[in-house]
């Protein structure tokens, strides 16, 4: 048996050095038995094993060693039996419990297979008991729904005697709307649902319902019609009777057009007639009244270009003198535009201050009321009728009755300036439509405004003609100041400029420069019937500086006219100061302009430059240079209406005159023995003295 553990420890066969050698092997042991396989491995792994390194190290031959440890294994196990011996009771009466420990836990499996099977039984009744729960909910639902249907379908189709009364005995109030509303809901459910056609519930309430529609349709038509016939009333505010009380009931109109279409379209055309005739009456009343109140501003002869005096005095006779200006001149007219969403005129309270209007303050006041009017129609359609349509059958007839108004004033309107401020009062009125977003008199609106055009371009036209085919013999006057046809023409422009101001008309402007051109070509006629060409330029300059004045107030839209007439004024003022100039002082400015510019020291001139004759210039200038200055002065007063342009021409005039005195003095210098005439010049200061002087009166 040691010789079986030897041969089963492979591992030390190296390691064991000289031990190896004390080992005996049975040669009877066929070769074919021992396997040397892994023997490498095994010693390896020997070499780290605590017990051989401690038996190498100890130097124990593996034999004893082996002997050692079964001693201490026979020895062990005896020892164990021993300790068995000892502790048999204990192991006895510990078999015993593990036997009574057995038949418990047996008999509580007994118990716990009981309680499954009781579990087993509990759990199908749960399920049981669950399934029957989901079927009566089931079926709770199925009753609750069809319970709401019933409740719902017997609550519309079912008609309540108090409903009954008031429907058939009941004022119409708000009380009465809303049975109404509850009527008609019952009768689109009778209409609409397809189930109750099966129903016999049906046969019973469908001809109570029937007579409660017609009853219900008869009795609003009837207060309707109550209604309509307030308004035709004299003297009724129609915005307050529609907002107070017809805005009340207009439920009435959707139960018509929903449960009595034909008595709708009745009622329909009932307020649109009865309303066209009410605001028909009301306007052509309100324009009678107006038509008292009108200034006639201008007639076919109040014209730019017309001779006041070939006016009759007769056909002048029914205007005041103050209100003459007006035609041509826009004055505090323009404050009708400032002032275009005013209120409109209470005619009696206006005719009681005995004040007449122009007709553009007539025509802003209709317009405004008018404008008035149709808002508070058109949104009171939409909101009782639900209809926006309605308005324009509504108001065809006071459409009519101003158009009627317009096609009989417009043609016997000449006043350009009250055309066009009736223009611009339409523009303005469109605006504030637009603001609004009320669409409803776009439409008129642009109508007046195609009248309206068309006669001012013909009234226009009829001034320019005027100055085309002007007699200008007959219109000529022997005087040099501003002619009336000249400020007429200014005061004509500058109004039509500044109504012109906010909204840059390209053909306004157009027309105005064909005025101008026709202006300038009257105004240089008249000029020339002057004899002396002095006379012609004071006379232009007079009607330049007056057309300048009165331009520069119709604000900076003027400036293209304005500047024309500058130009006008710049070029006959230089032509203005060298006539006044040569009327006193010719022999020395011919000197100047012909023989100044000699070079006397060149012997270029075949007649060079004398003190003989420089002398006789300079000591006339010398004598009565003053006394010239003063009748330049006193002219320059009596000839120019403006005396600001008269100064300022007095002062270019002298301005001039010095200049020519200074190219005097200078070719005095260059001529040989001149400075013989120095006791006889007259000091430039002396002359800028003078010219100061009379600056200081400027």
């Amino acid at each position: 048996m040691t010789e079986v553990a030897s041969n089963h420890q492979p591992g030390n066969l190296l390691d064991l050095g000289a031990f190896v050698g004390e080992l005996t092997v049975e040669d009877d042991l066929p070769s074919d038995d021992i396997s040397l396989e892994g023997l490498e491995q095994e010693l390896q792994d020997c070499k780290t094993d605590d017990v051989v390194a401690t038996i190498l190290s100890k130097g124990t031959k593996l034999r004893d060693y082996t002997k050692d440890v079964e001693n201490n294994l026979r020895q062990i196990e005896l020892d164990s039996i021993e300790d068995y011996i000892k502790e048999s009771d204990n192991l006895v009466s510990l078999h015993d419990q593990i036997h009574d420990c057995d038949t418990i836990l047996s008999q509580m499996e007994n118990i716990l297979s009981g309680f499954q099977a009781e579990i087993g039984s509990i759990s199908s009744d749960i399920k049981i008991l669950q399934e029957k729960s989901m079927d009566m909910g089931l079926k709770l639902k199925n009753r609750k729904a069809a319970e709401s249907k019933l409740a719902k379908f017997v609550e519309d189709i079912i008609v309540p005697p108090r409903m009954i009364d008031i429907v058939v005995d009941g004022e119409v109030s708000e009380e009465y709307m809303r049975t109404l509303e509850i009527l008609s809901k019952k009768l689109k459910f009778v209409h609409v649902d397809a189930m109750l056609k099966t129903s016999k519930a049906l046969n019973d309430v469908q001809p109570e319902l029937e007579k409660l529609r017609q009853k219900a349709v008869s009795k609003v038509f009837d207060f309707m019609v109550q209604k309509l016939n307030a308004l035709r009333k004299p003297k009724t505010n129609v915005q307050i009777l529609q907002q107070s009380i017809l805005l009340k009931y207009k439920y009435v109109i959707q139960f018509l057009k929903e449960h009595g279409k034909d008595v709708h379209v009745d009622v329909r055309a009932a307020y649109i007639d009865t309303m066209n005739k009410v605001l028909s009456t009301k306007i052509r009343a309100y324009i009678q009244a107006l038509e008292k109140l009108q200034l006639d501003i201008a007639t076919s002869n109040d014209l730019i270009g017309v001779d006041t005096r070939s006016t009759s005095l007769f056909l002048r006779g029914r205007e005041p003198l103050k209100n003459r200006s007006a035609v041509f001149a826009l004055g505090e007219r323009i404050n009708i535009l400032k002032e275009i969403d005013e209120s409109a005129l209470i005619p009696h309270i206006a005719e009681a201050s005995s004040k007449r209007h122009p007709y553009e303050v007539l025509f802003r006041s209709l317009h405004k009321l008018l404008m008035d009017t149709a808002a508070s129609e058109y949104l009171f359609c939409d909101e009782f009728f639900g209809e926006q349509s309605m308005f324009y059958e509504i108001f065809a007839g006071p459409f009519s009755v101003i158009e009627e108004h317009l096609n009989t004033i417009l043609p016997n309107c000449f006043d350009a300036i009250g055309l066009m401020l009736m223009i611009r009062i339409i523009y303005q009125y469109r605006l504030i439509m637009s603001r609004k977003r009320i669409p409803c008199l776009d439409s008129y609106l642009d109508k007046v405004n195609i009248s309206l055009w068309p006669r001012f371009k013909m009234v226009f036209d009829m001034h320019l003609n005027s100055l085309r085919n002007a007699n200008v013999r007959t219109l000529w006057e022997d005087d040099v100041h501003p002619h009336y046809v000249m400020r007429r023409y200014a005061e004509f422009t500058a109004s039509l400029i500044q109504l012109n101001v906010d909204y840059g008309d390209g053909q306004l402007e157009l027309n105005l420069e064909r005025l101008r051109m026709a202006v300038d070509d009257l105004l240089v006629k008249l000029a020339k019937l002057f004899q002396k060409p002095k006379l012609q330029t004071v006379f232009l300059i007079n009607n330049c500086d007056m057309t300048i004045a009165v331009l520069k107030e119709a604000g900076p839209e003027g400036s293209k006219i304005q500047m024309h007439f500058e130009e006008l004024l710049k070029s006959n003022t230089s032509i203005y100061v060298e006539e006044l100039l040569m009327e006193h002082f010719s022999d020395l400015i011919k000197f100047v302009k012909i023989r100044a510019s000699e070079d006397p020291s060149s012997g270029s001139s075949e007649r060079p430059i004398s003190v003989s004759e420089v002398e006789p210039i300079i000591k006339d200038f010398g004598s009565r240079w003053k006394a010239a200055i003063e009748l330049m002065h006193n002219d320059v007063i009596t000839s120019f209406s403006n005396f600001l342009c008269g100064m300022e021409i007095l002062r270019a005039a002298l301005t001039q005159l010095l200049l020519y005195y200074t190219r005097l003095s200078d070719c005095m210098k260059r001529i040989a023995g001149g400075s013989s005439l120095n006791k006889d010049l007259v000091s430039i200061s002396s002359i800028m003295y003078e010219i100061r002087k009379y600056s200081r009166t400027f």
